[in-house]
């Protein structure tokens, strides 16, 4: 058999990197499938919702392999799968999906009906997403191959912008699909909350969509600091209660035509005390959306939180002023992103030289075996998007 190593959650802010078992053609109840492939992984993440986990913010359990970033190698391919082929170098949405049901058929593959028991949509090494295996690891499998992945079309080329193709499993059509999802276009006025990399992505996005002015907000002086310094305009929430305000002072009004969420249910108040309020972001967005404009909101809710202040924000409840979006017909978009929708567009994007999303969101490359220390560096409010390399294949 051969050997497989991964990232192993093991309870509250502790992962190690351990011996686990090398994939097998079959799902996560045990049946075999032909419609895999086994990957031999060449880059994976680490992400902010990975964290969540980490953190003892949701119900995951210990023993979990993490990690849904994933570009690989096909080392070995099912009797079914037709168009991939051993040698291919692809990108791997976070998304399991299997191609067949309705909402797959819609592009909405963030809610598959097929590949979770327990709800809609399925992931890689996640909390409630099918028990699929993480791929933080040496080796990974992937079902439903064909429909799933994307085959880089020159792997040398591929090789060569690696750092940056790695950001198309999830992050950067994550950000991508928040800034569409949001509305923006040719010269809007934007602000983007939280400036971390699935922040920077959706700045990034928005001003390739077309965006006069890119604001960013966020509380860690580092994280602003690198914004600033890949283009957009840091907005310092440690400075003022009111956000409205602090946009004044950039667009001369305390309004924008579009706004994306990239920081979630462990946001915290503005201002210096800084205090976790679950609704905060949410609140504070419908507050300068202007009329009729939009807000996407990537940043992920969860509908279970054991380590939530209150009894209300354990089952995923809110305090928000929803009255203030419908009064100002504000239009919402939530979940998990579909990146088939995206990510090949954002592909040529990357191969063409439009879009230098790894010096955006402070790629930086670390061997699998340093995992926990990136994991600890990531939730200090690093800024910098941890890429392991399992294989010592991008040094």
């Amino acid at each position: 058999m051969a050997e497989n190593t991964g990232v192993v959650f093991l309870g509250r802010n502790k992962v190690e990197v351990q011996s686990i078992d090398f994939p097998k053609m079959q799902n996560p109840a045990g049946k075999k499938i032909n419609h895999g492939v086994i990957l031999k992984v060449v880059s994976t993440n680490i992400c902010g919702s990975d964290q969540h986990m980490v953190r003892g913010r949701t119900t995951a359990p210990t023993g979990m392999v993490l990690g849904h970033e994933i570009t690989g190698e096909i080392i070995e391919a099912g009797s079914d799968v037709e168009y991939l082929k051993s040698g291919d170098l692809v990108t791997v949405p976070f998304n399991v999906a299997c191609g067949r049901c309705i909402t797959c058929r819609e592009q909405q593959t963030g809610v598959c009906l097929n590949v979770n028991p327990g709800r809609a949509g399925g992931a890689y090494g996640y909390v409630d997403m099918g028990g699929w295996v993480g791929g933080q690891a040496e080796y990974v499998l992937v079902p439903y191959a064909d429909f799933n992945l994307i085959k880089f079309p020159d792997k040398q080329q591929a090789m060569a912008k690696i750092k940056d193709l790695t950001m198309l499993s999830d992050i950067l059509p994550t950000g991508f699909h928040g800034a569409v999802t949001a509305g923006v276009g040719v010269g809007s006025i934007v602000y983007v909350a939280g400036a971390g990399p699935v922040g920077l992505a959706a700045a990034a996005s928005a001003q390739i969509l077309g965006a006069a002015v890119v604001m960013i907000g966020d509380m860690i002086p580092e994280r602003l600091k690198h914004a600033e310094s890949v283009g957009f305009t840091p907005i310092d929430l440690t400075k003022s209660d009111n956000l409205g305000e602090l946009i004044a002072a950039v667009v001369g009004k305390p309004e924008v035509d579009a706004a994306i969420d990239a920081v979630g249910f462990e946001a915290r108040a503005q201002g210096k005390d800084g205090q976790e309020a679950p609704a905060t972001v949410l609140n504070s967005l419908m507050s300068i959306v202007r009329a009729a404009g939009g807000i996407g909101i990537p940043g992920l809710y969860v509908t279970e939180d054991p380590g939530a202040a209150d009894d209300a924000g354990k089952t995923g409840n809110l305090k928000m002023r929803f009255g203030l979006g419908w009064a100002k017909s504000h239009r919402f978009y939530t979940g998990q992103t579909p990146v088939l929708k995206h990510n090949r567009q954002l592909m040529q994007a990357i191969l063409h030289d439009r879009l230098p999303i790894a010096k955006i969101v402070g790629a930086t490359v670390i061997p699998l075996s340093q995992a926990a220390d990136g994991y600890k560096a990531f939730d200090s409010g690093a800024a910098k998007k941890f890429v392991l390399d399992p294989h010592g294949l991008l040094a």
